[in-house]
């Protein structure tokens, strides 16, 4: 600090001073020279440190690019969940008729012993008779009565070696056969391991994709992409009930509907897992399989299964308990609870969750207990 400025300073507390005794009551007055005083280091200004500047706030714009990207990594990840969840189902049902051929094979390989093993004892009694075959000795009896008994033991002798050896080809014809549907299934089972793999490393990566485009953004750009979706949903379920498709709609469930919907219920706030079928956690089909399963009724596990093969109706007569099929490809299914909603499991990082049915683009909608 300067001598100009230290003299300053000096005065201002001088002046102070001065002014306090003057204040203070029963104070004497006395002319006391001011010492040169240096300031305290407390008293020292400091320059503050720059602040940071705040980045400045993603427009909405962009903000509705980073949620189309993500609809559309997502829609990739189901799409391969889908194909995941039907590789998964065929390689389970490839297993078991592979288990069951497996099965079969082994009696009739055992069935095949024991009739090589009756042969082999029908050859060793013939040797035991001097080498003749039942024939020649039947032609060589003298005896009348023996004649007949011989004649009785020829003929049934005769139709049981028939019988054994045509038993002995048909094991070896059906054994053949077995064996070589087991190796084609074998090999369908291969084919189908090696896509459940392929379409488990897509998930993965399109989830990963996915999970690294949100961990770019702030939280307030989070909260404000939630809002940018919410908005968008509500959008499309009030387009969607102002068409009025709800009109014939129907709020009574078939029995089966109702147990359906309930199990489905049970389930809010569980974890969205692509391939899970429960109990802790489900994907969209899973949680719908799972629903009918309880209700009695066995459904295919995919949801472009579902639309596949259980009967359509039109979306103006739905009622709880239907299944709704969303998006071109049918890779997504909610359930149908009634008044314009329903309940799924939205994808990686979702829970189940009650939503309105027209908030997606609906495909049609399907019902397992028609």
């Amino acid at each position: 600090m300067g001598r100009g400025k230290r003299g300053l300073l000096a005065a201002a507390v001088t002046v102070v001073c001065a002014v306090t005794v003057l204040a203070v009551p029963g104070t004497a007055f006395a002319s006391v020279p001011a010492a040169p005083a240096e300031p305290s280091p407390r008293t020292t200004p400091r320059t503050p440190a720059p602040a940071t500047p705040a980045p400045a706030p993603v427009p909405d714009r962009e903000l509705e690019k980073v949620r189309a990207e993500l609809d559309s990594l997502y829609h990739d990840a189901a799409v391969a969940t889908d194909a995941y969840n039907a590789a998964e189902e065929k390689v389970r049902k490839q297993s078991a008729q592979l288990a069951a051929l497996h099965k079969r094979t082994d009696a009739a390989r055992q069935e095949l012993a024991d009739l090589k093993n009756q042969a082999g004892a029908a050859a060793r009694a013939q040797y035991r008779d001097n080498g003749l075959p039942p024939m020649a000795r039947f032609l060589l009896t003298d005896n009348p009565e023996r004649f007949a008994d011989g004649a009785g033991t020829l003929l049934n002798g005769a139709r049981a070696t028939k019988k054994l050896i045509a038993e002995t080809d048909r094991l070896e014809r059906e054994l053949q056969r077995d064996t070589d549907d087991a190796a084609a299934r074998w090999k369908k089972l291969e084919r189908d391991r090696k896509d459940k793999a392929a379409a488990q490393k897509t998930v993965r990566e399109r989830i990963k994709d996915a999970e690294k485009l949100e961990s770019r953004l702030q939280k307030q750009e989070m909260e404000r992409l939630a809002e940018l979706e919410r908005r968008a949903a509500h959008r499309a379920q009030t387009a969607w009930l102002d068409s009025g498709v709800l009109k014939k709609a129907r709020d009574s469930a078939s029995a089966g509907g109702a147990r359906a919907v309930a199990f489905a219920t049970a389930q809010l706030g569980k974890p969205y897992v692509w391939g899970a079928e429960g109990p802790d956690s489900f994907d969209c089909s899973g949680l719908t399989s799972q629903a009918w399963a309880d209700a009695g009724t066995v459904i295919p596990r995919t949801s472009q299964e579902q639309w596949k093969h259980l009967r359509h109706v039109d979306v103006t007569k739905m009622r709880p308990g239907d299944l709704v099929i969303y998006f071109a490809d049918a890779t997504h299914v909610g359930m149908y609870v009634g008044d314009g909603k329903i309940i799924h499991a939205p994808r990686p990082g979702r829970t189940v969750t009650v939503t309105g049915a027209g908030t997606m683009p609906i495909l049609g909608v399907v019902r397992p207990d028609a």
